[in-house]
């Protein structure tokens, strides 16, 4: 055959020459090693564009936590607006309470039905004030903490210790930590 018939005619596929893995990894590495060159302004670019984006994700976290923030302080200022709004109405009703706890203390038969009617409706009141969390402070007996108790009165009297509560005028009232009302007591020298 010319050359002429050589280049016009079909070629034959050439079989291929058996791979292996060592080749295919050299194919690959000389493939990873390839290098490209770039310029001054091209690298001034890429950091801007670098500082750009840890500005942005920086920032993107502070917003993140301060919503965090946000979120958790109106949680509790709404959960504090409505234990001082329940302290605050419950602090009203108190002087019933003490409406009820004078009648029932009052000198009456004990079989008379308006008598028992009385302590039946200021047992309920209790149970409803326990219900709320509210709880009586307990003073009778008590040593005296400025904090829950209010004195008016001292009184020396040697049955009672130092610093004691000899008598309970109005009783005083909290709900968990918090001092609805103080009780008003006497307190013993």
């Amino acid at each position: 055959m010319s050359e002429k018939e050589k280049k016009n005619a079909p070629q034959e596929e050439q079989p291929q020459a058996n791979t292996t893995p060592e080749t295919e990894q050299a194919a690959e590495e000389t493939a990873e090693e390839e290098t490209f060159t770039v310029t001054r302004e091209q690298m001034e670019q890429m950091e801007q564009m670098a500082k750009m984006v840890s500005d942005a994700s920086d920032k993107y976290l502070r917003l993140a936590a301060e919503y965090d923030n946000y979120r958790k302080r109106t949680t509790k200022e709404k959960e504090g607006i409505y234990q001082d709004a329940k302290a605050d109405t419950i602090k009203e009703f108190l002087a019933v309470y003490d409406n009820l706890e004078r009648a029932s203390a009052a000198g009456g038969g004990e079989d008379s039905p308006h008598k028992k009617g009385l302590d039946m409706i200021f047992q309920q009141y209790k149970e409803i004030l326990a219900k709320l969390g509210v709880e009586e402070i307990e003073a009778q007996g008590q040593p005296f903490d400025p904090e829950w108790m209010n004195a008016v009165m001292h009184v020396e009297n040697d049955s009672f210790g130092e610093n004691t509560v000899a008598q309970v005028f109005q009783a005083g009232f909290r709900m968990g930590d918090k001092v609805i009302r103080h009780a008003i007591v006497q307190v013993a020298n």
